[in-house]
């Protein structure tokens, strides 16, 4: 078990108005410096897919990808203890302070990536969020093809 503190920054701007948040950067996000970085996740494939937009390469592709769609990108988790990247064995988790994010862009729908990403929003933050399923490799109950459309609910939060 070691104690991990979020070292990446939040990807948002004025016109963002849908955040998604994971719990807490894997460790191949913390050494690579941005979120969902291990070649197996599959997030930057969804969200590519449900946008009909290009599979990004680089760190500045991803973000224009959020921008250019009004999506906000951060984690729940500011600091925990956790051993691994098992978000199961997360314990004494601070959130992050959203009130940055929310001071500059009028977010209208959160959603949670994963279970652990949902109970730890409610139960810190005492919010509700939007679920979608978890695009790690650990997570292969859904085929890609069923990630896209569960995650497609976000479309009716893009116009």
């Amino acid at each position: 078990m070691q104690r991990i503190v979020h070292s990446i920054e939040p990807v948002f701007d004025e016109n963002s108005k849908k955040l998604v948040l994971g719990t807490l950067p894997s460790p191949k996000s913390r050494e690579e410096g941005f979120f969902y970085a291990h070649p197996q996740n599959r997030f930057w494939g969804v969200l590519s897919r449900i946008l009909n937009e290009p599979l990004p390469q680089t760190k500045a592709d991803k973000i224009a990808l959020l921008l250019k769609h009004g999506i906000a990108l951060w984690d729940v988790v500011e600091s925990c203890e956790i051993s691994g990247a098992a978000d199961s064995s997360i314990k004494n988790a601070k959130p992050n302070d959203f009130s940055k994010i929310c001071a500059v862009a009028d977010i209208k729908a959160v959603f949670t990536t994963g279970r652990k990403a949902e109970m730890l929003y409610r139960n810190l933050l005492h919010e509700d969020s939007i679920y979608l399923p978890s695009t790690s490799p650990a997570n292969c109950a859904l085929p890609f093809d069923k990630l896209c459309e569960r995650y497609s609910i976000m479309l009716e939060y893009l116009k």
